[in-house]
């Protein structure tokens, strides 16, 4: 791996978990609210189900059902390295699983990729060129690389922001990158 992404990895994994739970939490809120507004046209919406200490999205995910819009969430196939989709009818059937990433265990409803108009994506990292820095395994970026018509939303909190995230060329780019600060546009 390069070591210039893992330093930059590292730097910004701790700027986001030195926020309060507290900040987090407010600063989801503020990021569910920017989503909901970038969403409203989108039938079917994949979305990750967070873990501490990501963008909380349980409450993106409550409000999108609320509406009628269909909700997917991606499940880590770690032997493949790849994700399989779900759509999920009730965010109470999520449990940890694979890398402690909440999970429909037992409640899979399978779900097709050419269905998904959105996606939000979580990160590490972002610059304002909408280069994402994920958590290095390239589950994502071989999804969105099959699926280009998806529209790519990554979320993170400002903090996570830097000068520059280093590029290769299997790296996927968001089309926006969404903070409590506002939207970032790319492309």
């Amino acid at each position: 791996m390069d070591q210039s992404k893992q330093h930059l990895r590292n730097r910004l994994k701790k700027a986001r978990a030195d926020l309060t739970p507290e900040e987090r939490a407010e600063k989801s809120q503020a990021i569910v609210g920017l989503l909901l507004g970038l969403l409203e046209e989108f039938d079917t919406v994949m979305v990750y189900a967070a873990k501490e200490p990501e963008v909380e999205t349980k409450g993106l995910i409550e409000a999108l059902l609320a509406r009628g819009t269909k909700v997917v969430v991606p499940i880590i196939q770690r032997e493949t390295r790849t994700l399989r989709l779900s759509y999920l009818e009730d965010p109470q059937v999520l449990l940890p699983s694979t890398f402690s990433v909440p999970e429909p265990i037992r409640h899979e409803i399978p779900a097709e990729a050419g269905d998904i108009g959105a996606a939000i994506i979580p990160l590490i990292g972002f610059d304002d060129r909408c280069h994402r820095l994920g958590y290095g395994a390239g589950y994502y970026d071989r999804f969105l690389g099959t699926h280009p018509r998806v529209l790519r939303i990554g979320t993170g909190f400002a903090c996570q922001r830097a000068d520059r995230i280093p590029s290769e060329a299997h790296d996927i780019t968001m089309h926006c990158i969404v903070t409590e600060q506002g939207i970032t546009r790319c492309g």
